[in-house]
């Protein structure tokens, strides 16, 4: 694709990066068959190819953005699932990034989305604040069906009370900061990234984790200062908190690596680890660049963790088969695929692939909450497929999918937490829903 930047346009690294990603795009248009958006609506501007005519436009020409460009980059899942499709390599992920931080700065949106924004950005990322936030939800969500959902004010609300678990589990003391020895010889020292979102909804991820890891001789840090790794943040274009939030991560795992050193920092919510994995792009042009590429490249999904340090389970085979939902920010962002499902067939469960199992579920971060039309589609489309396997349960390594994906259909469990089971763990709730209905 042929670009027109200006020499003092280029000289800001943003324009630069997005310039040489432009260059690289050569308007094939295989993005659109894998897009989730273009799917659904059928509209070119609602397609990668689309988006990226859109944002070249804007930068060109410096002007601020646009309704028309803010309707359809806001409508972009970030699902990635264009990056996996690319045969020329274009990455999408920086440009629609960059794109969105352009848009934060330069466009004036509706009093109501502004609002709803702020208090995303204020709560979410935070777990104390999230928890009382939810317990707020819970005692408006009987009430969703009577909200109006005319405009898209109304849909959002609705999205937020609906999504809003009817119970929340305890704090877990766990996921606290803090050391977990290893069990016998020690083989490994990994920091654990225990989240926001997913630390308040469903503490039993990282318990998983932590028990699974100990058990295999694997001691785990829960260090202190680290908080939300900034993806929601970033995501919404809201450049400044986010970098915040990074840093601090950066700042509390290089001081382990300082210390006693680690051998890997492990994350087991998907969409975290994406994030967590780019820091070293995040951080390029900043002073702590050279620390936060040491924080990427020590990165890993659970599953990659499990893998390094030799999962074996000591159970016998459940008698119980998987639907296995690949998160997009696994499969398109990290690239890890077929790893999950080796390991829950090592553990001995019988796994299925849905259909489409590029399309993403409609989570996407705060996605679900800012479009909810377009996330439910999605989600009646996965749950669809999911349900056409014929498996007990769902299985994803993603706090948001499971949070998307539960209440409606088959119970829904993360991969770990199946993991931890067939090695010694305790049973998962989900496990035990699923074998009440197989006997129902």
């Amino acid at each position: 694709m042929q670009t027109n930047f200006a020499p003092e346009q280029l000289a800001d690294p943003d324009t630069r990066e997005s310039n040489t990603i432009l260059r690289t795009c050569v308007h094939c248009g295989f993005c659109t068959a894998t897009c989730p958006t273009f799917v659904l609506l059928g509209d070119e501007l609602d397609s990668p190819r689309g988006r990226i005519y859109l944002i070249k436009d804007m930068l060109e020409s410096g002007r601020p953005a646009t309704a028309e460009v803010v309707k359809h980059v806001d409508r972009c899942l970030s699902c990635l699932s264009c990056m996996t499709t690319c045969p020329s390599g274009v990455n999408y992920m920086h440009l629609v990034d960059h794109a969105r931080k352009y848009i934060e700065e330069t466009y004036d949106r509706p009093w109501h989305e502004r609002a709803l924004r702020r208090v995303l950005s204020a709560v979410l990322p935070h777990p104390a604040r999230f928890r009382a936030a939810v317990a707020g939800a819970r005692l408006g969500r009987p009430l969703a069906g009577l909200v109006p959902g005319g405009h898209v004010l109304g849909q959002r609300l609705r999205a937020m009370l609906t999504l809003a678990p009817g119970a929340l589990p305890p704090a877990s003391p766990m996921q606290a900061p803090q050391v977990h020895k290893a069990q016998g010889q020690r083989r490994g020292r990994v920091a654990l990234l225990t989240g926001c979102a997913q630390q308040v909804l469903a503490p039993s991820i990282n318990e998983s984790t932590i028990r699974l890891l100990t058990r295999m001789g694997v001691e785990v840090v829960i260090t202190r200062e680290q908080g939300c790794c900034g993806a929601l943040n970033h995501h919404m274009g809201d450049h400044d908190p986010a970098m915040r939030l990074a840093r601090a991560n950066i700042a509390a795992w290089s001081r382990e690596l300082d210390g006693e050193g680690l051998d890997g920092i492990v994350i087991n919510t998907s969409g975290c680890g994406t994030t967590v994995k780019d820091y070293g792009f995040m951080f390029r042009e900043e002073p702590d660049a050279a620390a936060a590429e040491k924080v990427a490249a020590l990165a890993m999904d659970v599953s990659e963790a499990l893998q390094k340090f030799a999962y074996a389970p000591t159970r016998g085979k459940p008698g119980l088969t998987i639907a296995y939902h690949s998160a997009c920010s696994l499969q398109h962002g990290q690239k890890i695929t077929a790893l999950p499902k080796q390991l829950l067939a090592k553990a001995g469960f019988a796994v299925r692939d849905p259909a489409e199992p590029h399309l993403c579920c409609g989570s996407a971060g705060t996605y679900n909450l800012l479009q909810p039309e377009i996330a439910g589609k999605l989600k009646a489309r996965k749950l669809h497929n999911l349900n056409r396997t014929g498996a007990d349960l769902i299985a994803a390594g993603n706090i948001g999918c499971l949070t998307q994906l539960g209440g409606d259909a088959l119970p829904v469990v993360h991969t770990v937490e199946l993991l931890d089971w067939m090695a010694g763990g305790p049973e998962p709730a989900a496990v035990g829903a699923a074998r009440r209905a197989k006997a129902a």
